[in-house]
């Protein structure tokens, strides 16, 4: 099962904060955006628990 989530990140590059959504599976993902302020690639990592809560973890390119 797989919900689309709204959320809040901040870009490990410029620091801008802005909204976007998540597609959250019923595993663990890593998947690449770019940042839609200073366009930098944005490594997003979701994690899932057993009990179906998640988080959104984003780090640089380089520290993935």
């Amino acid at each position: 099962m797989s919900s689309v989530e709204q959320t809040y990140i901040s870009c490990p590059y410029c620091g801008e904060t802005f909204d976007t959504v998540v597609e959250v599976l019923d595993e663990d993902q890593q998947y690449t955006e770019d940042c839609y302020v200073c366009c930098r690639p944005i490594v997003f990592k979701v994690q899932v628990a057993i009990n179906g809560d998640w988080n959104v973890m984003v780090f640089r390119e380089s520290d993935a």
